[in-house]
């Protein structure tokens, strides 16, 4: 299923690369990183894993996992 990361896609363009001009191709992949590591995986709420972010549905799974 494609539907996951195309939405992923869309979010990060809209959200981080047409709002900045990047002079080089580093720069662009600092920025991204920064944004994924900074906000996408800690912040930003998916409906897809039940309204959390990726590290906090990440701790739950582990959590889970560590107790059975």
């Amino acid at each position: 299923d494609n539907a996951c990361i195309e939405s992923f896609h869309s979010s990060i363009k809209k959200e981080l690369i047409y709002q900045k001009k990047y002079k080089t191709r580093d720069e662009a992949t600092m920025s991204i990183f920064d944004y994924l590591v900074g906000f996408y995986n800690s912040k930003r709420i998916h409906s897809t894993l039940g309204y959390v972010s990726p590290n906090t549905f990440e701790q739950q799974y582990l959590s889970k996992i560590q107790k059975a």
